[in-house]
């Protein structure tokens, strides 16, 4: 790594202080926080005044906002994320921190579609590819996404008396019971699959935010049920929430795990 530019360091400590509190702060209040010289921080606030990261707070004299310049900086990078390809570096971490399958789906209509996938080094693995489909409400992933719902889409989605189709024996068949399990998710924060859309495998899942906190997709670890026990289950929703938090974080999310 090069050598850093105090100046340049201090500029950016000045804009990240507007992250936090009602997003306005005086000279002095930045003095106060960074410990810099008066004198310093009135030219590094001329300068980004000059230079839109700043401007004066229009009902509050004396006190300055965010400017448009970091708006348009953060669309832009908005704009360049890439869903999978963040995905799959946060499931290749969450992997190799348990050495199971994980995943990240996002869903379209009634079903899931997973965009990252890494697989576990064990022999006895869960077998499926980024790409695949399956329907939502037999798949941890999948009641994640559907909880996320608004109550009118849910319903539009999965109308009441619709019948839901079976993948192995435990898979949820009765609207009213999945309905049910949906309310379970949204209170825990997590979902689990027990067997539902592989007779061998279960899976827990947290959900993925974008950066306006809408729910856009769901991390998911599948284990083998050799390996799955209610200490595993319960190891796993704690990884599976940081790892969901971490991949949210990086879609610009800044709401806690």
């Amino acid at each position: 790594m090069g050598r850093l530019v105090p100046a340049v360091s201090r500029a950016l400590d000045i804009l990240e202080l507007f992250l936090e509190g009602d997003g306005t702060l005086s000279a002095p209040e930045i003095v106060r926080h960074l410990g810099l010289p008066r004198t310093t921080v009135h030219e590094l606030v001329a300068t980004l005044t000059a230079r839109r990261y700043l401007v004066p707070a229009a009902d509050r004299p004396g006190r300055y906002r965010l400017g448009v310049r970091p708006y348009q900086l953060g669309a832009r990078y908005a704009e360049q994320l890439d869903l999978a390809a963040e995905g799959e570096q946060v499931a290749r971490s969450v992997a190799e921190t348990c050495d199971e399958t994980v995943h990240v789906a996002i869903l379209e209509d009634t079903d899931v579609i997973y965009v990252a996938k890494v697989d576990s080094t064990h022999a006895v693995r869960m077998v499926s590819a980024a790409g695949r489909r399956l329907p939502a409400h037999c798949t941890s992933v999948g009641k994640m996404l559907l909880a996320s719902l608004p109550e009118a889409e849910l319903a539009a989605r999965l109308p009441d008396g619709a019948p839901l189709a079976a993948m192995t024996p435990n898979s949820v068949t009765d609207p009213a019971e999945l309905r049910a399990a949906l309310a379970g998710v949204r209170e825990r924060g997590v979902a689990v699959e027990n067997r539902e859309s592989n007779p061998d495998v279960s899976c827990v899942a947290a959900p993925v935010r974008d950066r306006t906190g809408t729910v856009v997709a769901a991390l998911s670890v599948s284990v083998p049920m050799i390996r799955w026990s209610e200490e595993r289950r319960a190891e796993l929703e704690h990884l599976v929430v940081k790892g969901a938090a971490d991949l949210s974080g990086r879609l610009g999310h800044r709401g806690a795990a």
